[in-house]
């Protein structure tokens, strides 16, 4: 394994999946959003929301250039993909798509703050999913189901990856 990416909507599992996968290949976890608040100095929400869409997207897009050194599983923010350059690197690496339904993802955001997903989560991920599923079509060797356990769900990004590697 030399580096993997995920991509995928907010809440559908990026930064736990990771963390699993790279414990289990001893390699680096690296979620570019934390990145991105050490840069800024800030919570990444708070930035986005202090600083704006354009500031933030080219913070990300900095933040992935950052995470892509070594060997490493790198969890993306969910709109990396929106970004044209961003889309040239994720091209050049070994991307996944984590996706799962939106009433699977409505109950893991609970909780967790996410500027882009407003007052109403369902409407938000409906109209973010409509915007962004060409880009990770895109970028993506391949799309990968996140519903479910855990367990199953890192299982099967592991198939995925020996299935577009080979």
């Amino acid at each position: 394994m030399a580096r993997l990416v995920l991509v995928g909507l907010p809440g559908v599992g990026k930064t736990t999946v990771a963390r699993l996968l790279a414990a289990t290949w001893q390699c680096e976890a690296v979620d570019t959003d934390d990145l991105l608040s050490v840069a800024v100095g800030c919570p990444a929400p708070q930035f986005l929301r202090r600083e704006g869409v354009v500031a933030f997207r080219q913070a990300e897009l900095h933040a992935l250039r950052e995470a892509l050194q070594g060997d490493v599983v790198v969890a993306t923010g969910g709109g990396v993909v929106t970004t044209p350059e961003a889309r040239m690197i994720l091209l050049e690496e070994v991307t996944l798509w984590l996706d799962c339904d939106d009433a699977t993802l409505v109950p893991r955001l609970g909780g967790v703050e996410r500027p882009l997903l407003g007052e109403d989560p369902v409407a938000s991920l409906r109209q973010l999913r409509s915007e962004r599923e060409v880009f990770y079509q895109e970028v993506a060797r391949a799309r990968v189901d996140a519903s479910g356990d855990l367990g199953d769900v890192t299982a099967r990004v592991a198939d995925a990856l020996a299935e577009v590697t080979r």
